[in-house]
């Protein structure tokens, strides 16, 4: 009976912690009434803000209640935003200028513009190496800045198209490179590529993300997350999920990693158990072209822009139309 009731209590235990992890829903969604397309968007380090490339500007709003705080304008073609606490400067990658440019993170004000590669789109702030990093979709190479002298210090050359990349912290940088369906190593005390591994069957890699804990990448593929590990590129695990993902977030307080699927409208949830397993959790309905993610270390909020649509017209190819004034930015949270 002891055994029984050992064992009725462990499957209740697991159920109640399970259900508390496959709640996640759309809590919020903050309004941006000015038109224009989008990429990547970021917690900021201050105020709590949250910066949004949106066109031919960023928007900053307050994270928690959506209020507008200010507009970093001319960045022409934006995608990302970085950013370097010691320094206290931002950075924004601009595709439509080839250059990034360099803000205080307290006042927004423009700093500097430094000149990369062709159409800069991922931006990261590389711990180990101290350095803004861009990766250039056109150029196929990497730009290397110090955020110190604001000066454009190396270029590397990737072999492909490169999308994103983390940093173990360790002087090692991981780079999707989505025409080629691999992932580029980099050492970042050299900047220079020390291995390439395929990810087949994983197609067009697009977000990626990493537990440096367990040594794990993330890479998001075309309906498909692939688990590879970091130390020899061996693929771990591919769990199915839906469908557009180009953006991919790591909690790793909860070992949940998440994956933004903007052409069917959901975010996939899968939980980490350990290093070797990777469950599925929920599909969370979200809104068709919310496509790219962004985490918050501190409230655990998800944060996902998107807009309202017009219908397809037969024939039509691409992106539907986006309708005028309703770019947003949902908020998904338990």
């Amino acid at each position: 009976m002891k055994k029984t009731a050992i064992v009725l209590s462990a499957i209740i235990t697991m159920g109640v912690i399970s259900f508390a992890q496959n709640n996640f829903r759309v809590l919020k969604t903050f309004r941006i009434a000015s038109s224009g397309g989008w990429d990547y968007l970021q917690p900021g380090p201050v105020n709590n803000w949250l910066y949004v490339s949106h066109g031919t500007q960023v928007n900053i709003l307050n994270k928690i209640t959506g209020d507008s705080v200010g507009i970093i304008e001319n960045t022409t073609g934006v995608h990302g935003i970085a950013f370097d606490t010691i320094s206290g400067k931002g950075f924004t990658s601009n595709g439509g200028l080839n250059n990034v440019f360099v803000f205080d993170i307290n006042s927004n004000k423009i700093l500097a513009q430094i000149p990369t590669g062709h159409n800069p789109d991922a931006i990261i702030y590389e711990p180990f190496s101290k350095k803004i990093i861009t990766c250039n979709g056109s150029s196929k190479n990497l730009s290397i800045i110090d955020p110190v002298k604001n000066l454009l210090i190396d270029s590397v050359p990737v072999g492909g198209k490169p999308e994103t990349a983390v940093s173990d912290s360790k002087g090692k940088l991981f780079v999707n490179i989505e025409d080629k369906n691999e992932i580029v190593v980099i050492n970042t005390s050299t900047f220079k590529v020390i291995n390439r591994w395929s990810i087949a069957p994983g197609d067009g890699p697009t977000g990626l993300a990493m537990d440096t804990k367990t040594k794990r990448l993330f890479a998001g593929c075309e309906k498909l997350l692939v688990v590879i590990d970091a130390t020899n590129g061996k693929i771990i695990d591919k769990i199915i999920i839906g469908d557009g993902c180009d953006g991919v977030a790591f909690d790793p307080d909860s070992g949940n990693i998440y994956t933004s699927n903007g052409a069917d409208g959901t975010m996939s949830v899968i939980h980490e158990q350990n290093d070797s397993k990777f469950i599925l959790l929920q599909n969370v309905v979200t809104k068709k072209g919310a496509r790219t993610i962004a985490f918050d270390k501190d409230t655990h909020h998800i944060y996902m822009p998107t807009a309202e649509f017009e219908p397809m017209e037969a024939g039509q190819k691409g992106r539907p139309k986006m309708k005028p004034g309703t770019f947003q930015v949902l908020v998904v949270g338990k």
